[in-house]
């Protein structure tokens, strides 16, 4: 969730419940849960928008950064473990190859579940 949240803002989005849940490919009730729950956890805040006071927007707190970059040191050390043996080009290879793949989908924009089957 934390994550979804950095993502858009670091894409200069609000991290409204609708564009999380569009970010996650889930529906806005689950991303509501979800939110609540990463506001309990103290990951995340929920805020004035910027654009309009009636919006309220998830931000991430101090916890929720700490958070993120333990994620982010797990996931490298995982992908350490898992690309064992491979060459420096390989493992860059790799990792383009699946920035390329995110950047695909939000071009392409990920369906809300309800949308998939229309």
């Amino acid at each position: 969730m934390t994550e979804a949240v950095d993502s858009l803002a670091a894409r200069g989005e609000s991290a409204t419940v609708h564009a999380v849940a569009r970010e996650l490919g889930i529906d806005q009730s689950g991303a509501s849960r979800m939110i609540r729950g990463a506001v309990e956890a103290g990951c995340l805040a929920m805020v004035t928008g910027t654009s309009d006071a009636r919006r309220r927007e998830a931000s991430i707190t101090a916890a929720g950064v700490v958070a993120l970059e333990w994620a982010h040191a797990w996931q490298e050390e995982v992908f350490a473990e898992l690309t064992a043996g491979w060459s420096g080009a390989r493992r860059d290879e790799l990792r383009r190859a699946m920035a390329d793949l995110i950047e695909r989908s939000r071009a392409i924009g990920s369906p809300m579940p309800d949308e998939r089957s229309g």
